[in-house]
């Protein structure tokens, strides 16, 4: 990056989602990597700081989002740099709502052609049709809050009683939840990098550890829970239609920088999209910088490779 002084970057990361403590991990480890040489790094927490933010905003060239969930990767932040002058990486106020919104997600990914499975939505009266969603989407079912990230509050049923209470407990984290068909597969994520010519990075296979029933959240950050197998060990065909399905999901839902994608990969070898991160965890060791990193994108790099793709919005 040619700079003639140091780039003045506000990180923003905490905030008030149940995913403030991923976040705060993660800020911590961008703004060790990020040169000093190059950037002079201060660190908001939304939660207390945004009067500080937007008191300093004459003097930020650019904001880092760690943020993950409600209040961060939904557009409401991004809303607000806008508004500031602020340039940032990553997606902008609609596509992050877009991706955010699950139901959303899926009616897009549908409209462009891209397999989903079938699903419902349901609101506080959805205990009371847990019979219906059976008869009609069939068991087991997946049951996740709307708009968390993190498998926050998502359960799988395998009968009515635990779609009741999946119901219940999703229903403690939003005022929508969405009940959507199990398929049993390999899980893959598919991370694209770049705005108007996004590039797929290379697939990575998330295989929990057997004590856990899918990819929660303790799976997700308990360290060895998981194996990540990157590159995922599929033939060069499977490869490249993952790939395509990621790219086709990042401009489905109109994003910019960086997204990663998951998917299931049945045993009839047919993919499954299940949702887009708009703002992927960023420690070292998180999916998308292993994707980029066996890219070609070390840490570091990638970091400035996501300020320069947000400044050329700009």
């Amino acid at each position: 990056m040619d700079i003639k002084r140091k780039l003045r970057v506000a990180l923003l990361a905490g905030g008030k989602s149940g995913e403030r403590e991923v976040s705060l991990n993660g800020a911590k480890g961008v703004a060790e990597a990020l040169d000093s040489e190059k950037f002079e790094v201060r660190q908001y927490d939304p939660a207390t700081d945004l009067g500080a933010l937007v008191a300093d905003a004459s003097g930020i060239d650019f904001a880092f989002i760690l943020l993950h969930g409600l209040l961060g990767e939904d557009g409401t932040v991004q809303g607000l740099l806008e508004l500031l002058g602020i340039p940032y990486q990553g997606s902008g106020v609609l596509g992050s709502a877009l991706a955010m919104d699950k139901n959303l997600a899926k009616e897009i990914y549908r409209l462009h052609g891209l397999p989903v499975a079938d699903w419902e939505m349901v609101d506080e009266r959805g205990g009371s049709m847990a019979a219906e969603l059976i008869e009609r989407l069939g068991l087991p079912l997946v049951v996740k809050p709307l708009c968390q990230g993190s498998s926050i509050g998502m359960t799988i049923a395998h009968t009515i009683e635990e779609l009741d209470r999946g119901i219940m407990v999703a229903l403690a984290h939003d005022s929508r939840v969405m009940v959507e068909q199990f398929i049993a597969g390999r899980e893959i994520t598919a991370g694209v990098l770049g705005n108007d010519v996004p590039v797929a990075l290379p697939l990575i296979e998330i295989i929990p550890g057997e004590e856990y029933a899918f990819f929660d959240y303790t799976a997700k950050y308990k360290p060895g829970a998981t194996r990540e197998i990157c590159p995922a060990a599929l033939d060069e065909g499977l490869a490249a239609r993952a790939q395509q399905y990621g790219v086709a999901a990042h401009r489905a839902l109109q994003l910019r920088g960086y997204s990663r994608t998951d998917m299931i990969l049945t045993k009839e070898g047919k993919f499954v999209l299940l949702e887009t991160n708009t703002i992927p965890g960023m420690t070292a060791t998180s999916l998308f910088p292993q994707a980029a990193a066996a890219y070609g994108f070390p840490f570091p790099a990638l970091l400035e490779t996501l300020i320069e793709l947000g400044m050329q919005k700009k």
